[in-house]
């Protein structure tokens, strides 16, 4: 099975960055996607991020947009997404999951495995 693990996660003010990162382990295999989903307390789990096995298609939630940006390492097992100009909004658990159609679509059930999650908190 595969293991997916998130970390980079922390407490930033608004305006500033992080990077998170996932790592995968386990019986990865290959071609696969990668995506990034967020859920705040009492909200719905919310599309972040996606991106292809070979990187050559990369799609993103409206609230990412121009702020965020994907990118793997396939050699790594490695998938990050970078976040900059933050907002508090963005304060939620972010959770990276792979998606075994390879289409970095926003569809839930594309995405079989997922991580942990890694808390992400902007202060005002």
């Amino acid at each position: 099975q595969v293991q997916l693990v998130e970390s980079g996660g922390g407490l930033v003010q608004a305006g500033g960055s992080l990077r998170l990162s996932c790592k995968a382990s386990g019986r990865t295999g290959t071609l696969y996607g990668m995506g990034w989903f967020r859920q705040a307390p009492g909200k719905e789990r919310e599309f972040v991020a996606a991106m292809t096995w070979s990187g050559s298609r990369s799609s993103y939630g409206d609230s990412a947009k121009g702020r965020f940006t994907i990118s793997r390492d396939n050699a790594k097992n490695t998938v990050y997404l970078q976040m900059n100009s933050l907002k508090p909004e963005d304060t939620a658990v972010y959770y990276c999951a792979r998606d075994y159609t390879n289409q970095a679509l926003p569809t839930q059930s594309h995405y079989d495995y997922w991580g942990q999650g890694t808390q992400v908190t902007v202060s005002s």
